[in-house]
């Protein structure tokens, strides 16, 4: 099957900087909200933290080797903004600039396209003193943030993204306290998922001072679909559509907040008064592009309001034998379809880019030394097989980063769930390209879908 894709089409893997860099307290790295949530006994599974992770902090060239063996030609990292503003404000770091810099003209000099992430949920632990993201003072520490790494960058890097799924930090940060930096309030998720997003325009106001540069946000979208043909269901799947999708789409792509959202959030918190007149207009019209994070859809009953659900629905999950990940994640490629054409609907003429697409498949070497993770190839082929069909039908898909490039840190789960196209042995930091990774550099070279191996497809 050859893909109907665009030329020039984004072929890539993605990183992010806490998850494999390790090297924690050098080169005047300041500490991370991580650092600070990974020593609460219990936050991370079996106590792991970031000092070590893959190590690519020192072994970056080893990893650039692997994007280059595989033929993928862009490359989303992240850069850590403790490594360049270790107080999160004030004074700039040139050893943490200096590496970054380091790592794009070398991407470049091998033909690979940047793609720079500046917040994957690292924020420095020195700006919680304000709240974190809960507090309105990080959208302009973000701006001198975003104007420090822009100056050293702009010059080479068109791809940016400010943002990466401000949901997730929302409501696992600030909300439900199970990530960094361990918040449990619903109120300052609001006020937390708000301000990330006055961030991505005071991050793009900076960064369309540059000449070239694009500049998008990474939602982690859900296809949030009723768990039976009930209106009582169907209205709760387009309430959570609202609070995981629309409550960040609609402000970046329509102008402003979804008055249904809204109104759950005013029920459940009172007035929105972190929202000041003139905000969602700072937020529209700045987004050059959509960073799409797919990985399942969301199964919603109705369900009364109470202690811990502060909306009329709830997350069941979907019924049946089903495909899963390793960590019970149900795989369903059509839903990410769907998806893609439902945006190209939606908001158009918006550009999109799979910023993150994978799942987590645990095979380790065999006694050939190989990683024949067959699993993860059907994976790759169901998904990229529904993007080619969205595309078909009108949705604007400019490239696929697969997540990710290395087996990483998975932030609260530690080490255990595996998402790589490279198997990384921990102890020793030896990285082996897994099939998937072979499966996947062939598609890339041939334009094609090659057949997997003899295993039952995704449905």
């Amino acid at each position: 099957m050859t893909l109907p894709l665009p030329p020039g089409f984004l072929w890539g893997a993605a990183t992010s900087a806490f998850q494999t860099e390790g090297s924690l307290a050098v080169d005047g790295r300041g500490e991370s909200v991580w650092d600070v949530f990974a020593r609460r006994p219990g936050a991370i599974e079996g106590g792991a933290d970031g000092s070590v992770a893959c190590g690519s902090y020192r072994r970056w060239p080893e990893d650039l080797a692997l994007l280059t063996e595989l033929g993928l030609g862009a490359y989303r990292f992240s850069v850590a903004w403790s490594r360049v503003m270790p107080a999160g404000t004030g004074r700039v770091e040139p050893r943490g600039l200096d590496h970054y810099e380091r790592v794009v003209d070398a991407l470049l000099a091998r033909g690979i396209v940047p793609v720079l992430t500046l917040n994957h949920w690292d924020m420095p632990q020195a700006l919680m003193a304000d709240g974190g993201w809960a507090g309105r003072g990080s959208v302009a520490a973000f701006a001198e943030y975003t104007r420090a790494v822009a100056d050293r960058l702009a010059d080479r890097v068109e791809w940016w993204i400010t943002q990466n799924e401000p949901w997730v930090v929302a409501l696992l940060g600030y909300q439900l306290g199970l990530h960094a930096p361990g918040v449990a309030d619903l109120r300052a998720s609001l006020a937390a998922g708000h301000h990330l997003l006055l961030a991505h325009a005071a991050g793009a106001q900076v960064l369309h001072g540059f000449p070239r540069t694009r500049v998008g946000a990474a939602l982690n979208l859900l296809p949030c679909v009723p768990a039976t043909d009930s209106p009582a269901d169907a209205a709760a799947a387009r309430g959570s559509d609202g609070y995981c999708n629309r409550w960040y789409l609609d402000p970046l792509l329509r102008g402003g907040y979804p008055a249904d959202m809204r109104a759950h959030w005013e029920r459940a918190v009172g007035d929105l008064d972190v929202v000041h007149d003139g905000d969602e207009a700072a937020i529209a019209g700045c987004t050059d592009f959509l960073g799409v994070n797919y990985y399942t859809r969301r199964v919603v009953a109705a369900a009364e309001p109470g202690p811990g659900r502060p909306f009329p629905w709830r997350v069941v999950g979907p019924a049946g034998d089903l495909t899963r990940t390793d960590d019970g994640t149900e795989v369903h490629p059509g839903a990410f379809g769907d998806l893609l054409v439902r945006l190209a609907r939606d908001y158009p003429g918006t550009p999109l880019l799979v910023t993150e697409n994978g799942g987590a498949f645990g095979e380790t070497p065999t006694h050939d030394g190989r990683v024949h993770d067959t699993r993860r190839i059907d994976q790759i082929r169901s998904h990229v097989a529904a993007m080619a069909a969205a595309v078909a039908a009108g949705a604007d898909v400019q490239g696929y980063l697969y997540w990710s490039l290395l087996d990483n840190l998975e932030w609260a789960m530690g080490y255990r769930p595996r998402y790589g196209l490279t198997y990384v042995d921990y102890p020793t930091g030896r990285r082996t390209i897994k099939d998937s990774g072979r499966y996947y550099a062939e598609l890339v070279r041939t334009g094609d879908l090659p057949e997997p191996p003899a295993v039952a497809p995704f449905g």
